[in-house]
């Protein structure tokens, strides 16, 4: 600290350390074969601090997690609680974070007690975010159920909610101490769960890993069907290069920006549909198109390039049309816009977009609205998603 009296009226200067709020690493661990939550954590066992697990309806009835559930009586084992939340978009409100907190606080929790997230992308969003906010701070980890949580949303430190319809519009960067992986769990998914973390792993592909890009254009039956191998090819690589760029930029100040390809259009689309309507991941691979449809009409990447990776959207069901059939109503290009004017990576009147030249190659630019509009406006009758 430092007082400086060089003028009139004294001014104090305070200078802060760097600091990585929630944890000074993240450690991936990787296990093989049937999830054993119960195994991994022995809820009720005495340790040197109290977890409170929280997770969804809907993941608390896989059969691999009935022993661990089980183990709780009216969500208390030991010195346990276990928080059984809504499933799905419309869940990841404010409300709910305050709900963990609400309950970690009635239990006596302390702030070096452990929160712990079991499920989707929306669980360990609302978990981190929540632990985030307890007492100014408490550890985190997780335990991805779904594909797009193992891909991307558990990793990283982005914790947030929903709010007035908007996505992740609160939130904190705040990452997990330790993600512990069962790709077993993708054998428990919906076919529309299963497509929506595709889709990331995809974006994943396109940022950073061509040999990734090309599993996905060729081993199609491999990966539509699941085969547990390829999805542990898929889970590693994701997690790899994901890791890699927020070592790099952990605040979204750079690189990390490239990690929102797709997402702008992807965001607004969620939010004119009504969250929940449409799944995340379908939203972005929705975003991806009309993002490479942008570019191919401005010149910034080829046309080859561009249907080239439409056949890839295609194959595996996702809709290339400027506006989704599921979406409906007038005006819903203006619409989209307004939604993106919103967009939280955008910083003054113009919309920020990630962009691409190619497979790898990619930049990001303040683009115009009559641009994105000319993207935004079909043709024809859309079909798909």
């Amino acid at each position: 600290m430092s007082i400086l009296n060089d003028s009139p009226e004294s001014e104090i200067r305070i200078v802060y350390p760097e600091t990585h709020p929630g944890a000074a690493e993240t450690r991936i661990s990787f296990h093989a074969g049937a999830p054993d939550a119960a195994a991994l954590y022995a809820p009720g066992s005495d340790g040197t601090r109290r977890r409170c697990f929280v997770t969804d309806a809907t993941v608390a009835t896989i059969p691999a997690l009935e022993r661990f559930i089980g183990a709780f009586d009216d969500g208390v084992c030991g010195g346990d609680i276990l928080i059984i939340l809504g499933s799905g978009e419309p869940y990841k409100t404010i409300d709910s974070v305050l709900t963990i907190i609400q309950t970690a606080i009635e239990a006596g929790f302390s702030r070096t007690d452990l929160f712990v997230g079991i499920g989707g992308g929306v669980i360990c969003d609302l978990t981190g975010f929540a632990a985030s906010l307890f007492k100014r701070g408490a550890p985190v980890h997780f335990v991805p159920t779904t594909l797009l949580a193992m891909v991307d949303a558990s990793i990283g430190g982005k914790t947030g909610c929903d709010f007035n319809s908007y996505k992740n519009m609160i939130g904190a960067f705040y990452p997990a101490q330790e993600i512990s992986i069962f790709p077993e769990f993708l054998q428990t998914l919906s076919d529309d769960q299963f497509r929506s973390g595709l889709a990331e792993a995809l974006k994943t592909a396109l940022l950073y890993d061509k040999e990734l890009f090309g599993l996905f254009k060729d081993g199609a039956e491999k990966i539509k069907r699941r085969d547990p191998q390829t999805l542990f090819t898929i889970i590693q690589k994701c997690a790899q290069a994901k890791a890699a760029v927020v070592e790099q930029d952990f605040m979204e100040k750079g690189a990390r920006m490239f990690l929102n390809f797709g997402h702008s259009f992807g965001h607004a689309l969620e939010t004119v549909a009504g969250l929940g309507a449409i799944a995340h991941g379908d939203a972005v691979a929705w975003g991806m198109g009309r993002a490479l449809a942008l570019c191919a009409k401005k010149e910034f990447c080829t046309e080859r390039y561009k249907d080239e990776v439409f056949s890839v959207l295609k194959e595996y069901g996702w809709n290339t049309d400027a506006i989704p059939q599921s979406v409906i109503g007038g005006g819903i290009a203006e619409r989209l816009l307004a939604v993106m004017h919103k967009d939280k990576k955008n910083q003054n009147s113009k919309i920020r977009l990630v962009l691409q030249r190619g497979i790898n190659d990619t930049f990001t630019q303040e683009m115009e609205d009559a641009d994105i509009l000319a993207v935004l406006k079909p043709s024809a009758r859309p079909s798909g998603i």
